[in-house]
């Protein structure tokens, strides 16, 4: 008898002590949704690699839910609907209409919308980052899990890695700066690129 009473004991702290830290998960990225929310904008450096598809560096501008993010290979904009994504090589823009996961390829602030809901949050201090992990509460979403890093000092994100299938995706940032940025930035210009397709994939 006293040793079920042991074991119940342990469960209730256990329980208890992972729902805190589901608790400073959530305010830790609520701070870092806050910080990196800027109205006027912001814009960073990011570096971002998959084992199928390999890596690539660029620049990231955010403004709300919108982005534009450059590489080498490809420009994509984004006003909040619209996705125009123009290929380098091929001189083709694709519109779309993505889902989140796809955003989320592209864009690794995506997840200060995608916490909120669908995920059981979880997180550990480590060299000077909150590292804040996601798992999915419904096995048919598109990313079953992510590592959010954060900078305990600035709140600001450092790295994201996300599941989507067996695939790791890994998104590292840097030079994050706040910035005044019109939201006609992110929408495809067609008078920059006059030598462009465009193909309507909606």
């Amino acid at each position: 008898m006293m040793k079920r009473i042991v074991f119940m004991m342990a469960i209730l702290v256990c329980v208890g002590t992972s729902a805190q830290t589901s608790k400073e998960a959530r305010k830790i990225l609520d701070k870092t949704a806050a910080t990196i929310s800027s109205k006027g904008g912001a814009y960073a450096k990011f570096t971002i690699s998959n084992v199928k598809s390999g890596s690539t560096n660029g620049t990231i501008y955010i403004k709300g839910n919108m982005f534009k993010a450059i590489t080498p290979e490809a420009t994509v904009w984004f006003n909040g609907k619209t996705q125009w994504s123009y290929m380098s090589q091929t001189e083709e823009v694709n519109i779309t209409t993505p889902t989140r996961e796809e955003q989320m390829a592209m864009n690794p602030y995506t997840f200060i919308n995608l916490y909120k809901q669908g995920y059981n949050l979880s997180k550990e201090n480590k060299g000077g980052n909150y590292n804040i992990h996601l798992v999915a509460t419904d096995k048919k979403m598109g990313i079953q899990e992510m590592y959010i890093s954060v900078n305990q000092k600035t709140f600001v994100p450092t790295s994201v890695r996300m599941r989507q299938g067996g695939d790791w995706t890994t998104i590292n940032i840097s030079n994050f700066k706040k910035s005044v940025l019109a939201s006609s930035i992110f929408v495809f210009n067609k008078s920059e690129y006059p030598n462009a397709e465009v193909v309507d994939l909606r």
